[in-house]
C-alpha cells in the first residue's frame, strides 16, 4: 500500500468517525466541533484527489460560513446557556484533539503534494469549467436535489428559532394601537393622612380627617 492510499483510508475513517458522533453526541458543541472535523477530512480527501478548488470550497463555504450558522442556531435555541458556560473549560481537551487532528491531516496532505508530484489529468475533476460541465448536465438533477435539501434546511433553521420562549420579549404593535388610558392609568380615591405629630395637618389633604372628626 503506498503512502497516498493510506492517506486515503486513514482520512476517510476519521471522516466516518466523525460524521457518526456528529447525530450521536448529546453536546451541541462536541456535535460542532465533529461535523469541522468532518469537513476538514472530507477536504483532505479532494486534495488527494486532484481537486483542489472543492477542497478550497468546501473549507471556506462549509466551515467558513455553514459552521457559524449551526452555531448561531444552536445559541438561538432554547438552551440553558449558563449552564453551558460553566463547563466551558471541559471543551477544551476535544477541541485542542480535534485541532491537532486537522493540523496534522493538513500537514500529510502537503507532505504527499510534495513528495508524490503528479501532472493533474485532463478531465480533472477539480478544474472550474469541467466541474460546471458535469454539474449542469450529468448531475443537473442532483444539483437541484441538493440545492431543495439546503433550502428545506434554511427554512427550518429560521423555524426553530421563531419558536415562542418564555425568557424571550415580544412586543405587539397591534395591542399597543388599540390600548385605551383606562387600561393603563387608574386613580384611586384615597383618604388624606394627619401629620405624624397628631396635631395640625401639614398641608391641606391633611385638614380634611379633622374636619370629619368634627
Amino acid at each position: 500500500m503506498d503512502f497516498p492510499t493510506f492517506l486515503f483510508y486513514a482520512f476517510s475513517a476519521l471522516l466516518v468517525f466523525a460524521a457518526v458522533r456528529v447525530v450521536t453526541d448529546r453536546n451541541p458543541v462536541h456535535a460542532a466541533l465533529y461535523l469541522i472535523l468532518s469537513f476538514f477530512s472530507a477536504a483532505a480527501i479532494w486534495m488527494l484527489l486532484k481537486a483542489e478548488f472543492l477542497a478550497i470550497v468546501l473549507v471556506l463555504v462549509y466551515v467558513g460560513a455553514v459552521m457559524v450558522l449551526f452555531l448561531f442556531v444552536v445559541m438561538m435555541l432554547d438552551i440553558d446557556m449558563a449552564k453551558l458556560r460553566e463547563g466551558i473549560w471541559g471543551h477544551l481537551p476535544l477541541a485542542a484533539t480535534i485541532g491537532a487532528v486537522i493540523v496534522v491531516e493538513m500537514a500529510a496532505v502537503l507532505v504527499n503534494g510534495f513528495v508524490n508530484v503528479q501532472a493533474a489529468p485532463a478531465g480533472n475533476i477539480g478544474d472550474t469549467r469541467e466541474l460546471g460541465k458535469l454539474i449542469y448536465t450529468e448531475y443537473l438533477y442532483a444539483f437541484e436535489i441538493a440545492a431543495v435539501i439546503l433550502l428545506a434546511a434554511m427554512v427550518a433553521a429560521v423555524a426553530l428559532t421563531l419558536r415562542r420562549r418564555k425568557d424571550s420579549k415580544y412586543f405587539d404593535p397591534g395591542m399597543a394601537v388599540k390600548t385605551r388610558r383606562g387600561d393603563r392609568v387608574r386613580i384611586v380615591s384615597m383618604a388624606a393622612e394627619s401629620t405624624r405629630g397628631g396635631g395640625k395637618a401639614g398641608d391641606g389633604e391633611g385638614a380634611a380627617p379633622a374636619a370629619d372628626k368634627a
